[in-house]
């Protein structure tokens, strides 16, 4: 049954379930900024780590998501039942740390759990690991495991925390902590973040983002749907979600392949009740989730009874069937012919969800018509999709599940930053090894194109008739020498000389030149661009004919990026 549910869409997997998956996170700008204090708060020396955020905002959903992505010298303890009690709560701890408690006499078990606890943390420090403690639903903790867990932050060595403890709980933890009697606990928070839920510019990305990772190929819900959405759910995900399957299973149980505003809200009424909609329903019928599943169970039946004429039964009395279902629709989809292998099989749009289709022309003749339940719901989607250089500049850096946001987005959210510049040879464009735009001069009309390789004297450039390989020459003689192209600076990014301080952009630095020489010393600079370092700049500057000057700009960090990260688009190609 929800194997046929899916197919209605073309869909692979669930796209709006609330069971909090890593792999469906949308990286809203919010949800970047939660990671970012997260990291910060484990960098630090020890202590607490506080994330909180309303109900259903996606906070259990980003820390699944960031263990996964968790160094692998740092042991975790993720503690999900917070109703415990003190003891409980040791034993959870214990045994998530695979550590054993020995019994003594005369001891009770929480201190047996505690020594038992500070000695493995001891141990595991001398062998250069960390250790962390999360903990949700914060807000249900007693007094006295909180002052527990202020004790287990005090385990320590003469120079170094041992414990880092992440506490995730709602907004009222806050008042919690404000108390006068938590004072000393919440002044051990190193690092405090409250998520917020998703902007409403942000909404269309997440519906769209959250259907193309569950396999959709073209836009399912209109325009119009966004604004409703918001105005329903305030930019909770949790709600989002539930609102958005509702009307997916709306849709299907009513034959409709895309989902108009009136079918949206007509199925959050069923979905949020307390949300006033109902009211506004009048003679029509609402598409409840059991409701629907019980009909979707009749059709199936019915077509393993009937087969070919299913379309014959009186659809009044069960649901509305398309009057052909097999139509096929065109607008859906989009006729291209097939990219190499730098490019993507979806194309990037700045504009509308409706853009957001795929590009594969074997799909066409399977199409649906765009909403044939109801042809006052929605009106067919016809697309005209033109070269765009800036786009195909953008979808060589872009990993496929980033596509279907919108330009700003994407560029916002993998940091990529747009340089234009001028360039007179080809020495000059080798040195630079990135993919750019070049805008060319042929009678009298400009035309924009992909520069995406260099072999010998000749450039590869694509364009709208595909790619096109020629001389160097000939693309001086139309050339502007105006060049623009795509780059990635390290987060915190600046120019660095002198004794600047700037503590993430020299542990990138050094993380770096360690992927470059596993015998390279880390060195102790507190965040600063130390002599030491800048020397070691100097140094790889010279090993690669950099300029030698000991300044960390965009030249050097490309290189740095060039070498260390396989990912970077190259224009050389190797013969």
């Amino acid at each position: 049954m929800m194997s046929l549910y899916l197919e209605h869409f073309g869909l692979t997997r669930e796209p709006f379930s609330i069971v909090p998956d890593p792999g469906f996170l949308y990286p809203s700008h919010y949800h970047r900024q939660a990671v970012a204090h997260l990291k910060y708060g484990l960098e630090r020396e020890g202590g607490f780590v506080l994330l909180t955020g309303e109900v259903g905002t996606g906070k259990t959903t980003l820390i699944r998501t960031f263990l996964k992505s968790m160094p692998a010298h740092v042991r975790t303890a993720y503690i999900l039942n917070s109703q415990l009690q003190v003891s409980d709560l040791l034993a959870s701890i214990c045994l998530e740390l695979s550590i054993k408690s020995v019994a003594r006499d005369g001891v009770s078990f929480v201190k047996a759990c505690i020594d038992a606890l500070y000695d493995d943390l001891l141990a595991d420090h001398a062998r250069g690991n960390r250790t962390l403690i999360i903990i949700e639903e914060a807000q249900n903790l007693g007094r006295d495991v909180l002052e527990t867990l202020r004790l287990l932050s005090n385990l320590e060595t003469h120079t170094d925390k041992l414990l880092h403890i992440l506490l995730v709980g709602q907004p009222e933890f806050l008042e919690t902590l404000a108390q006068h009697d938590m004072r000393q606990l919440n002044q051990r928070v190193v690092s405090r973040f409250h998520l917020q839920p998703i902007d409403r510019k942000e909404l269309a990305d997440y519906v769209r983002y959250r259907l193309h990772k569950a396999g959709a190929k073209r836009a399912i819900f209109e325009d119009s749907c966004i604004p409703v959405i918001y105005k329903l759910t305030e930019g909770i995900p949790r709600l989002i979600n539930l609102i958005c399957q509702h009307a997916l299973v709306a849709a299907y149980a009513t034959g409709r392949y895309s989902i108009s505003k009136k079918l949206l809200k007509e199925a959050a009424a069923e979905a949020l009740p307390s949300s006033g909609l109902t009211r506004h329903v009048k003679g029509r019928w609402i598409v409840g989730l059991p409701l629907a599943l019980v009909i979707i169970l009749g059709v199936v039946g019915l077509q393993e009874a009937i087969k070919e004429d299913f379309h014959k039964i009186d659809s009044a009395k069960l649901i509305d069937f398309p009057p052909n279902a097999e139509v096929s629709n065109a607008n859906n989809l989009v006729d291209t012919t097939e990219r190499t292998a730098l490019s993507s099989d979806w194309i990037l749009s700045k504009q509308s969800s409706s853009e957001f289709v795929e590009t594969s022309q074997n799909d066409i003749s399977q199409s649906p018509a765009s909403d044939i339940g109801d042809p006052r719901d929605s009106q067919a989607q016809t697309e005209d999709h033109r070269f765009d250089a800036k786009t195909e500049l953008l979808k060589l850096w872009v990993p496929q599940s980033f596509l279907v946001l919108s330009s700003s987005s994407a560029k916002e959210i993998l940091r990529l930053k747009e340089e234009t510049i001028f360039l007179s040879d080809l020495d000059a464009m080798r040195a630079l090894d990135r993919p750019g735009l070049v805008t060319l001069s042929q009678m009298g009309h400009a035309k924009t194109m992909v520069l995406i390789g260099i072999q010998n004297n000749f450039v590869t450039v694509r364009g709208e008739f595909g790619d096109e390989k020629v001389e160097f020459s000939d693309l001086l003689a139309g050339w502007n020498r105006e060049y623009t192209y795509i780059w990635r600076p390290p987060p915190n990014y600046e120019v660095l000389q002198g004794d600047q301080r700037n503590k993430p952009l020299i542990n990138w630095l050094q993380e770096r030149f360690l992927q470059l020489d596993s015998a390279y010393e880390r060195m102790i600079t507190g965040g600063r661009y130390t002599e030491a370092l800048q020397f070691h700049v100097l140094e790889f500057q010279r090993l690669y004919g950099l300029k030698q000057d000991g300044i960390l700009g965009p030249e050097t960090i490309m290189m740095i990026n060039r070498l260390t990260d396989p990912s970077t688009p190259s224009i050389l190609v190797r013969s």
